[in-house]
């Protein structure tokens, strides 16, 4: 679901056949018609923009491709003049969510740009409640009904959601991974497809609709302004569908998850998986952030060492497991490289070394 699409997306010809991968499941596709419906309008200018065929429509497994589905739905919007597609009691007239991004883009951080948003979201539609909340290191968005939303429900929550997650991820220019997603609902055919909405596991029949992340992000700055707003506004659509390859906080995440988990994190792949992300996707964003997996690895492994070593007695073996090594010899060879002695050595004269550089 975008938040505006281009003006021109009605005149748009379908000069030749959409390909692509089909994910979108014909639910959504079906709630859209639905909005038409409701308006006594006929959906079948945009449906044919979009190349959806009525059998298409008859069949509940069928998918659409991300294209398909920015070309419907901003055909939708301009068609029914309402962004949110029939959702709320009250239309949303083209324009209603670019203008709540406009009112985001001048926030000083993403924790107050989110505030805002959800502030201003209550101001044009008082169906729903969107809250940022954070307890601990977890930021919470949360979406509250407070009327029946009936059978676009499940397209509403997960387009609000999907919405703002993206918005939050072109603020500051990064992913935003997603530690779990929840959804009061009971799970859909189609459920296979929430692995692909949105990062994270997805819980159903969890009430209240929402999403929880790292609350660092909410304290980087934004790093757009008005003519990126303006570009972005003529295709907002990939904001939802297609994820940042940039994640600004990955390093920290990565020496957060390496320090919590060192039996766990021996190599990139378990690694990779406990930050939900590919082995290559990881490798691939390290490097765009200047570093590299080894150089964290052995940094987070030092501190660790160096630290048991000097405040603990705990055997050889025992500081070497803590420090996230499979045995003791190759923590030795280890540590030699970055102190240029033995662990045994180390703790026998730690006031001496402790004062020296580590590598």
């Amino acid at each position: 679901m975008p938040m505006t699409s281009s003006p021109s997306s009605l005149t748009q010809p379908p000069s030749r056949v959409i390909t692509g991968l089909a994910l979108t499941p014909i639910a959504f596709i079906k709630a859209i018609v639905q909005a038409y419906a409701d308006q006594g309008k006929s959906p079948a200018q945009a449906l044919a923009l979009a190349q959806i065929t009525p059998t298409d429509l008859a069949d509940p497994t069928a998918r659409i491709t991300a294209l398909q589905m920015e070309r419907i739905s901003g055909a939708a919007m301009q068609e029914l003049d309402d962004e949110a597609l029939g959702w709320f009691s009250r239309r949303l007239p083209w324009g209603s969510y670019g203008m709540l991004a406009r009112a985001s883009l001048s926030a000083p951080t993403l924790g107050v740009a989110l505030k805002r948003w959800c502030r201003h979201h209550g101001l044009i539609t008082d169906d729903i409640t969107l809250q940022l909340t954070v307890v601990g290191d977890t930021a919470t968005l949360t979406l509250t009904e407070h009327r029946d939303l009936g059978t676009l429900r499940e397209f509403c929550l997960v387009s609000v959601l999907r919405n703002i997650h993206g918005l939050a991820c072109w603020l500051i220019d990064s992913r935003v991974p997603l530690q779990g997603v929840q959804f009061p609902f009971a799970a859909p055919a189609h459920a296979d497809v929430y692995r692909v909405l949105f990062s994270g596991p997805t819980a159903f029949e969890t009430p209240p609709a929402s999403f929880h992340f790292d609350a660092r992000y909410l304290t980087l700055p934004l790093r757009r302004d008005e003519p990126a707003l303006q570009q972005m506004l003529k295709r907002a659509l990939p904001l939802t569908v297609l994820p940042y390859r940039r994640d600004r906080l990955l390093v920290q995440r990565v020496r957060q998850t390496l320090a919590a988990h060192p039996t766990l994190t021996h190599n990139a792949e378990a690694l990779a998986a406990l930050l939900n992300v590919s082995t290559r996707t990881l490798h691939r964003q390290l490097k765009e952030e200047g570093a590299s997996l080894q150089a964290l690895k052995d940094d987070v492994r030092q501190s660790r060492a160096l630290d048991l070593l000097l405040r603990t007695s705990r055997p050889i073996k025992q500081v070497a497991a803590a420090a996230g090594f499979q045995n003791e010899k190759s923590f030795i060879r280890a540590f030699r490289g970055w102190t240029g002695t033995s662990p045994a050595e180390f703790r026998r004269r730690p006031a001496a070394v402790a004062t020296q550089p580590c590598g």
